[in-house]
């Protein structure tokens, strides 16, 4: 029998406000783990309140890699994020410590460990009809196209996320499959980390939710839309980006702009980050091999150094 010889990494994954990053600080006080961010938010610099993103005394006692990397100004990939994950990780275990990827964005996770399928460029003609379908008809409209063409796909996907609706659909036109059915193949290469997963499932929705509310309500008070007023007074930011289409800044970014009152903005901002928490719980359902714990059971803490102390 062979042994595996490849350095270990944790994966620790769970929907938004289920807990990941204070467990994931409490490991680094018991085990030689050094974080990683894997959320597709945190990249963003000047977007701290409306992303939950830790503090600067919690990141300075726990430093993350890879939190504050890019303008919003500048789109982020599953590409750009498996780079600099992998330099990262790479960095981590020449010094003798473990990686522990922390965070919620399935799309890098999978990006990561099965690398990415080489899927065609993209095409201007596709992609300015569709934008000017949406137009027209919205982009809700063109997710209902999506669902009919690839519910793996549509599943993930919101019904507002332009940039992926888009790419999702160009792609089946120029290659008549279902995105899903490509990214699945990812590229073929094995990784280069033995992974110990741990998905933060709850059992029930119902204490997740109240979780949400409450955190939402909370960077309201904490300053949220000065947050986003301070981002709009910048020319070359607008509500098309990657980083002004997270959950949150959208619906402020549209309060903003006058389409909702304050009532109607604060239940869009929670409802969207219901349903974000619906389609990571989604996507942590299809991780087979994750050990699963359930964040609102007692001794959460203690179960996950139990499945660290026999990975490591």
């Amino acid at each position: 029998m062979t042994i595996d010889q490849r350095p270990l990494a944790v994966f620790l994954m769970g929907p938004t406000a289920s807990g990941k990053t204070a467990l994931a600080c409490a490991l680094s006080e018991r085990f030689p783990v050094e974080l990683v961010s894997v959320d597709s938010a945190l990249v963003y610099r000047g977007m701290d309140i409306g992303t939950a993103k830790p503090d600067a005394q919690t990141l300075a006692r726990y430093p993350h890699r890879l939190i504050d990397i890019r303008d919003p100004a500048e789109p982020y990939s599953a590409a750009d994020f498996r780079g600099d994950a992998m330099e990262a990780m790479q960095g981590i275990t020449a010094r003798g410590r473990v990686p522990l990827l922390v965070g919620g964005t399935g799309l890098y996770f999978r990006a990561l460990q099965q690398g990415l399928s080489r899927l065609p460029e993209a095409d201007p003609a596709i992609r300015e009809r569709l934008s000017a379908e949406a137009v027209e008809a919205g982009w809700p409209s063109l997710h209902a196209r999506l669902q009919r063409l690839d519910p793996a796909a549509a599943a993930r996907i919101g019904p507002n996320d332009a940039q992926r609706i888009q790419r999702a659909l160009e792609v089946i036109e120029l290659t008549g499959r279902p995105l899903s059915e490509q990214q699945q193949g990812g590229s073929g290469e094995r990784f280069p980390w033995r992974v110990l997963k741990l998905a933060l499932l709850p059992a029930d929705r119902a204490p997740l939710h109240a979780r949400i509310a409450e955190r939402f309500d909370a960077m309201l008070a904490a300053g949220f839309l000065g947050e986003v007023r301070t981002l709009r007074e910048r020319k070359d930011l607008h509500a098309d980006l990657p980083a002004i289409r997270a959950v949150g800044y959208r619906q402020a970014w549209e309060h903003l702009d006058g389409q909702t009152d304050a009532a109607e903005f604060r239940d869009r901002g929670v409802f969207a980050t219901r349903q974000l928490a619906k389609r990571q719980i989604t996507w942590l359902r299809s991780e087979l091999d994750a050990r699963v714990l359930d964040p609102d059971r007692a001794g959460l803490q203690a179960r996950a150094e139990d499945a660290l102390e026999l990975f490591l």
